[in-house]
């Protein structure tokens, strides 16, 4: 029932913070805070189609070690059941940390109340958390990447968003008419509205700056697309997969009456980027 995302025995755990943490955000670590040395997350994991940090991916924002249960395993479980699920889980354990909407077992009905039956469990339970005044919620993060509100979408964050996606073949006219693109692919991501971005590009370890575009090639074939340009690109080459940050929202995407015109409106992105990153 159990999955681990690093190798370690959970009778070293003494402490375990419980939530679903997609995005792993401010909220997600403050809470982690009272966690201590022996501490780690248990993940519980539903079935979304777009996730911030889908699955394992969360784990990238913790030192802690992450332990995933899915959701569809424990969801028709009584409250005393779940209570005695975690008490023959972790051995050692003295501490549980969860938020204040923390709800768990059939129904929803077990609170976080409900968990000072484990004796001897010194029990935390954090509030909600603001930033100036915005609750720091995944909703609310995806409702500003919906407006392509990337600055506040980053605040509640704490960094920047960020998708891994995999490279795929494209149209092959961007080499060729218009700029080089890496044409991307996830279906595991939460992907922020359509327009032209700035944007950084993590090839392995080092990061490139870039320029993304996502939605429908309106100018070409109408199909949805995310591209990105590297904007210094003299030595990328046979990339599988990158990691594409979102630094800024640059303009909306819209159709071109030709490449000409498309080339033209690109090359002042590419130059606002620029200035962007003070080329």
């Amino acid at each position: 029932m159990l999955k681990s995302s690093t190798i370690f025995k959970n009778e070293n755990i003494d402490a375990i913070a419980i939530g679903g943490f997609d995005g792993m955000h401010r909220a997600h670590q403050y809470l982690l805070s009272h966690l201590g040395k022996n501490g780690a997350l248990l993940v519980i994991e539903k079935k979304q189609k777009f996730s911030l940090t889908p699955s394992k991916h969360r784990c990238l924002y913790t030192d802690y070690g992450c332990i995933f249960l899915e959701f569809e395993k424990i969801k028709d479980m009584s409250v005393d059941d779940f209570i005695l699920f975690l008490k023959n889980s972790f051995r050692s354990l003295k501490k549980i940390v969860v938020g204040y909407d923390f709800r768990f077992a059939k129904n929803r009905s077990g609170t976080p109340e409900d968990l000072k039956k484990l004796k001897n469990i010194d029990l935390i339970v954090v509030k909600e958390q603001k930033a100036d005044q915005i609750p720091i919620h995944a909703k609310v993060i995806k409702d500003f990447l919906k407006e392509a509100k990337i600055d506040k979408a980053n605040e509640l964050l704490g960094r920047e968003y960020s998708i891994t996606a995999r490279v795929i073949r494209g149209q092959g006219l961007g080499k060729k008419r218009l700029y080089a693109t890496l044409n991307l692919f996830t279906d595991r991501f939460f992907i922020p509205k359509e327009g032209v971005y700035i944007t950084s590009a993590k090839i392995g370890k080092r990061e490139y700056p870039s320029l993304t575009f996502i939605g429908n090639r309106l100018s070409t074939d109408s199909k949805f697309s995310i591209e990105t340009h590297i904007l210094d690109e003299k030595n990328i080459v046979d990339i599988d997969e990158l990691t594409v940050s979102f630094l800024r929202y640059l303009r909306e995407n819209r159709k071109f009456d030709s490449l000409d015109e498309l080339k033209s409106e690109i090359s002042k992105d590419i130059k606002e980027a620029k200035k962007f990153f003070k080329f």
